[in-house]
């Protein structure tokens, strides 16, 4: 716990270091805290599971969402069950999210379906480093998989600057389809439209009781300049809190300014209560409000 409230951070990187790009490398060198690199990971380029889970215990973290990546064309292959040793050294901590890439997997359900009967609490599209809509056909088999098995999607909403990076995949616009056909699917918009569509993904957030927005990446004074045309107590009942590790100065450091804008019965759902109610399979971490049904506010 952190000041005496849950913590669940949604948004996590801990790849094999030799399997990345150099811009992942330096984008963590630059955003992270000095020598963290070094700190976690082994001579060999793996988290080295003590130490991730000290870390993570240490800044108050009572469960972090690992995610993987397969975009060979951006930061390179970030595979689903390099994420296991961690996740097998303290699942109740930690928990791996699944990622297909439609270029890549075929039949996308199979291999969204192994990696969901591995433990995944929910999946992750990475469109603007895949390279792909999330509104293609070829996604919906593992959209159905998703709703029938209660278990979210979360999509890369918002800007990136690694090469090969495609922007124009990462607008909202291209989720309108997935939320119509999909109606019993939770959605999170992580980075929560940075860069110019924060007020697409908060209208969405808004008007959709199954469309949530993830704080990753986004530093939180700057969250009221961001959502300026929108009610913040009122929007933020749809917040889930997660950083973008390693690319965050601190995660508690940020929890805590997170928690300083709100209400204290609204910061406790942004930190735990949401991420709980959306994400499969998440342990009981106490002072929570009661679990998600689709319900409008």
């Amino acid at each position: 716990m952190l000041d005496g409230r849950p913590l669940v951070d949604a948004h996590v990187h801990l790849p094999v270091l030799g399997t990345l790009r150099p811009a992942w490398l330096q984008w963590a060198r630059d955003f992270g805290v000095p020598g963290i690199l070094e700190d976690v990971w082994d001579p060999d380029g793996r988290p080295r599971p003590e130490r991730v889970d000290a870390l993570f215990a240490a800044e108050g973290v009572d469960v972090a969402l690992l995610f993987c990546e397969y975009s060979p064309k951006a930061t390179g292959m970030q595979e689903f069950d390099d994420l296991l040793p961690v996740v097998e050294h303290n699942p109740t901590r930690f928990r791996p999210v699944a990622n297909v890439n439609p270029h890549l997997h075929f039949p996308i359900a199979r291999e969204l379906t192994r990696q969901l009967d591995a433990g995944a609490a929910a999946l992750k599209l990475h469109p603007v480093h895949g390279g792909f809509r999330c509104s293609d056909a070829a996604l919906y088999p593992a959209y159905q998989v998703l709703e029938e098995r209660q278990v979210p999607l979360v999509v890369h909403c918002g800007t990136s600057t690694f090469p090969g990076s495609a922007n124009e995949f990462a607008d909202p616009q291209h989720l309108l389809p997935v939320v119509r056909d999909f109606p019993g699917l939770d959605i999170v918009l992580a980075h929560g439209g940075r860069g110019w569509w924060y007020d697409a993904a908060a209208f969405l957030a808004l008007t959709h009781p199954t469309v949530w927005i993830e704080l990753s990446g986004l530093p939180p004074k700057r969250l009221p300049e961001y959502y300026a045309k929108f009610d913040l107590g009122r929007l933020a009942r749809r917040w889930i809190f997660g950083t973008d590790w390693p690319g965050v100065p601190g995660t508690a450091k940020n929890a805590r300014a997170v928690a300083d804008l709100l209400p204290d019965e609204v910061a406790a759902d942004v930190l735990a209560g949401n991420a709980r109610r959306v994400y499969a399979g998440l342990p009981d971490l106490g002072a929570t409000s009661p679990v998600h049904t689709h319900e409008k506010e």
